[in-house]
């Protein structure tokens, strides 16, 4: 297996050289270019569907009202500050002068009003995960968003890529396949989905120099081969690289490496619309996975192990919460056994207590490797514990569909535990019981009418003490009720040549080419 291996490995790189030194070149000599491989992610550019916002922001097209910096603090952008009132109802941002979008027009306070108003119509996760306005209003270089009740993270929702501005006065049905009209460095002048992204200097840009003609953004799946490209030259930046690819890149006169604890969660949603409506059946599972070793030796360290909704980057309880469900085979087989759990049929799997043959579908997406490894490691775990599981490996695409119909017993998710720089909207996102109001919460099936109450407590808490104790009951209350699989916390690599200048490695990874990003000469 080794030697056939390196063969392929050799095979590629050899394929990537040709690719590099002796193919036709699409762009003439006099262009700058930098080539970043990704894995596959969008099927379209319209920012307000599912979570495509993201890749429009890290391909330095789309900006937001505030971002966020290297250590997850909140700093002006489109809006050079804001404050909120003293009843603590109405956030007033104010609106940078002088920002134009790329096709030239200028961005007004009117203009920003009709983008956000926009994206609250057509998105769902805006109208339901984030907050509730009764108005936005202008006021000269001011805009004034007014919720009906206090809301702590107005600011934190607005820097989510989600609320990107867009320039409403033009066609937006062309926003899928031709790119938003944005206010950022670059923007889009060719996309083809899961292949081939290409952005060009936004020469409107108010920020300051933009040091590329353009930006290609290749789409590389296979992790292997995206490492082989950047070793090849067919690329200067890799993105979603893991620690096992460090070793390659060790050569610092020509790669660098950058490297950071991610506010990323890989978790497991249990569908308790099926078998997994069992609490015992969850606590079995759960007990059965020996998640020290996955991140330990199979994924090289590049992960702690998971055991809360929110990593151990964020400060909110990690190591104070106890697990009640930690690796325990011995305690698994036992209270499957207890509670009717039996292979009936002699098939080495158990039948639920009513008879029922168990074979649970277990969905994963395949633009991460680690969500492979962590789910063929649990298939083996639950395996020796009589539980029966099929792994369906989709793209990433057909896993959010999935999710939204509910079509699964476990789908795996690489999550960002603080989209707005705080858990608040994660745990609201996927634990705060479904309702019709918010669509777009948790499929799962999961409800607790104390966790509901914690999250509506927290929602209007303003208090940093206090609301971190509360985000540490619900934690606690979603472990206890095992509503989830938590296998690890992630740590973020970037690999790139040593060439590329100023490219940073932020802990929420909206931003990934900047007008800072050039190439020395």
């Amino acid at each position: 297996m080794i030697r056939e291996h390196r063969f392929f490995r050799f095979v590629v790189v050899l394929a990537l050289c040709v690719m590099a030194f002796s193919g036709p070149k699409t762009a003439s000599a006099s262009e700058k270019i930098l080539r970043v491989g990704v894995t596959s992610f969008a099927d379209t550019l319209e920012p307000t569907t599912q979570y495509f916002s993201w890749v429009v922001s890290r391909y330095g097209v789309g900006e937001c009202l505030v971002r966020f910096d290297e250590k997850g603090g909140l700093k002006p952008c489109l809006a050079e500050s804001w404050r909120c009132s003293d009843d603590k109802k109405s956030w007033i941002f104010r609106i940078r002068e002088g920002v134009k979008f790329s096709n030239g027009r200028e961005m007004t306070p009117e203009l920003v009003k009709a983008s956000l108003e926009r994206t609250f119509t057509m998105s769902k996760r805006a109208a339901t995960a984030f907050f509730k306005y009764d108005s936005i209003e202008v006021d000269g270089q001011n805009l004034i968003i007014t919720t009906s009740s206090p809301t702590y993270n107005v600011p934190g929702s607005l820097a989510e890529p989600l609320f990107l501005i867009v320039d409403t006065t033009v066609d937006t049905e062309s926003f899928a396949l031709e790119g938003p009209i944005c206010t950022g460095p670059y923007k889009v002048v060719s996309f083809k989905a899961s292949e081939i992204c290409v952005v060009a200097r936004n020469d409107h840009y108010w920020g300051g120099p933009v040091p590329f003609d353009k930006v290609e953004y290749k789409v590389i799946g296979d992790q292997v081969t995206r490492e082989m490209a950047l070793q090849a030259g067919e690329i200067d930046v890799a993105y979603n690289l893991k620690s096992g690819n460090a070793a390659t890149f060790t050569d610092e006169s020509r790669y660098s490496t950058l490297c950071i604890p991610a506010l990323r969660t890989t978790l497991a949603f249990m569908n308790q619309k099926g078998f997994l409506g069992d609490k015992i059946l969850r606590q079995a599972i759960i007990r059965a996975l020996d998640r020290d070793t996955y991140v330990e030796v199979l994924l090289d360290g590049g992960a702690t192990a998971g055991k809360t909704p929110v990593p151990p980057s964020l400060d909110f309880g990690f190591e104070d919460i106890e697990d009640p469900n930690s690796f325990d085979p011995d305690s698994a087989r036992k209270i499957l056994t207890d509670n009717g759990y039996k292979d009936i049929d002699g098939d080495g799997y158990v039948e639920s207590p009513n008879g029922e043959k168990i074979d649970l579908n277990f969905v994963i997406y395949d633009s991460r490797a680690e969500l492979g490894i962590y789910a063929q490691a649990a298939q083996i775990n639950l395996k020796e514990v009589g539980i029966k599981v099929t792994v369906n490996t989709v793209s990433y695409e057909t896993m959010l569909d999935k999710q939204e119909a509910g079509d699964f017993d476990l789908i795996i998710w690489c999550v960002l535990a603080a989209n707005t720089g705080d858990p608040e909207n994660y745990l609201r996102e996927f634990w705060r019981t479904y309702s019709n109001e918010a669509p777009n919460s948790n499929k799962a099936g999961y409800s607790n009418s104390e966790v509901d109450r914690l999250m509506d407590e927290l929602s209007t808490e303003f208090d940093p003490t206090k609301r971190r104790d509360l985000v540490i009951d619900i934690q606690r209350h979603i472990v206890d009720d095992a509503a989830s699989v938590f296998f690890g916390c992630e740590v973020t690599y970037l690999f790139s040549s040593s060439k590329v200048t100023g490219l940073k490695i932020y802990p929420i990874d909206y931003y990934w080419i900047t007008k800072d990003v050039d190439i020395a000469d």
